[in-house]
């Protein structure tokens, strides 16, 4: 951005408004008043909403506009013939939340990927094998579980939290698979792993009615590149106990994946 040159080298400090910033976005979004209106991301996702650029003409950083956001509120939302927005000047956290708002009723019959009532799905005969990297930096994992918790609430109302799990499992299953980032292992984080052999156990699954209770992981990076891990069906958590991982139900790390959008008054995913 700017006239030319190359960006200056970097020394690795880290100053105050940064921490800032960071804090801000792993607190997630929240309107003007402090309400919750979003999900926010895991710990050790990477700041990539805090990106900014070189300007080699000012010799500053500034502001850097994803075009990926950018363009949607400005194409899609604002209906301009343009690519990206031009500025963020005078958009506040309240703006950011009725833009999404604005998304959802504008689009939602053509967009729509979360409706909560998946029985002609399940009537059909047809499994949903549905994971996530917990350390996702585009979608929060957490919008994961949300949607799968409002479906099982939706189509098992009357049951016990337990008894509607095993329910739901019975077509959808849910893995959240640790370090993993979006659709994709980590490679930044040691012996990060990611499904390989999704297809195949979607069809053992259909076809031959072995339903998968944990999710082979392949290991990328690391030490252990190559080998095979379990990754557990939600809501069982990883718990490692003398080097060996189980899948164990474990209510508070349960609990740490539900958030109170007080900030919104419709179901968000």
């Amino acid at each position: 951005m700017g006239g030319g040159g190359s960006t200056p080298a970097q020394n690795g400090t880290v100053t105050a408004e940064a921490i800032a910033v960071a804090k801000t976005i792993l607190e997630g979004l929240k309107d003007t008043s402090g309400n919750q209106v979003y999900i926010p991301y895991q710990l050790a996702s990477d700041f990539v909403d805090g990106a900014t650029s070189y300007n080699t003409t000012t010799g500053k950083w500034g502001l850097s506009i994803s075009s990926l956001g950018g363009e949607w509120v400005a194409r899609f939302l604002e209906l301009q013939d343009v690519t990206n927005l031009a500025s963020l000047q005078n958009v506040t956290y309240d703006s950011l939340k009725d833009w999404m708002l604005q998304g959802l009723q504008m689009y939602e019959a053509p967009l729509q990927t979360a409706w909560p009532d998946l029985s002609k799905v399940q009537s059909a005969g047809a499994k949903v094998l549905h994971f996530h990297g917990e350390m996702d930096n585009s979608i929060p994992p957490a919008s994961s579980v949300r949607y799968w918790e409002s479906v099982r609430s939706v189509m098992y109302p009357t049951q016990s939290y337990n008894a509607s799990t095993a329910s739901l499992s019975e077509f959808y299953r849910l893995f959240l698979v640790p370090g993993a980032v979006h659709c994709g292992p980590n490679p930044e984080q040691e012996n990060s792993l990611w499904p390989q052999t999704s297809l195949q156990t979607v069809i053992e699954w259909v076809e031959e009615g072995v339903a998968p209770d944990t999710l082979n992981g392949t290991v990328f990076y690391g030490e252990n590149k190559g080998k095979v891990e379990p990754i557990c069906q939600w809501p069982l958590r990883p718990l490692w106990v003398d080097g060996t991982m189980e899948c164990r139900y474990d209510q508070a790390s349960i609990d740490s994946w539900q958030y109170n959008l007080t900030g919104v008054s419709i179901p968000v995913f």
